[in-house]
């Protein structure tokens, strides 16, 4: 919607190149572009729930919607863009840090990760950022946070079975949230 008003020039789409597997497929082939493909397969799902494949191409081919990984922003600066950072659990506190820091006039920044799912061995910097913006002073200059529970979940019945086993199991624990 963002982009048909043009009230955003771009979307840029940053994940980190942390794999949540035990074993890495090591090395790729190819540029930046090939290497990353298998990182940006979650946002190319959800535009097709939400657009054409012809609107998708389109966006993809005319540089509207990029990706880039989080060690590529440095000196970058963001104006008039919507910069969607996924699976930000896996970043480190200085690469959150990175990444709220390229914010210029006009951009909207969506940090998105659930605490419980980082594979950073306890090295993850999303709690501690999203707690040092969850206040009211953050939130009358404009940053928001938002946390939801099991019973925000949409994806399916099921996983809101799993989240309550898991739960009940003390892998989470009743107050904690996905953010």
């Amino acid at each position: 919607q963002l982009l048909n008003q043009k009230k955003m020039g771009e979307i840029l789409y940053i994940r980190s190149i942390v794999e949540s597997a035990s074993k890495g497929l090591g090395s790729l082939p190819g540029d930046i572009s090939f290497k990353f493909q298998p990182f940006i397969l979650p946002l190319e799902d959800k535009l097709r729930e939400m657009l054409s494949k012809p609107d998708i191409d389109f966006l993809f081919k005319n540089e509207r919607v990029q990706a880039i990984p989080v060690n590529f922003l440095r000196g970058a600066s963001y104006n008039a863009k919507v910069v969607i950072s996924d699976e930000s659990q896996n970043f480190t506190f200085k690469e959150l840090t990175t990444l709220i820091t390229r914010i210029g006039e006009f951009s909207k920044f969506i940090i998105i990760g659930d605490a419980l799912q980082s594979d950073l061995n306890g090295k993850s910097g999303f709690r501690p950022m999203f707690n040092l913006f969850n206040n009211s002073e953050s939130k009358k200059e404009g940053i928001f946070t938002f946390e939801f529970t099991k019973e925000d979940v949409k994806r399916s019945g099921v996983l809101k079975f799993i989240l309550e086993k898991l739960e009940s199991y003390g892998q989470i624990k009743p107050s904690e949230t996905h953010t």
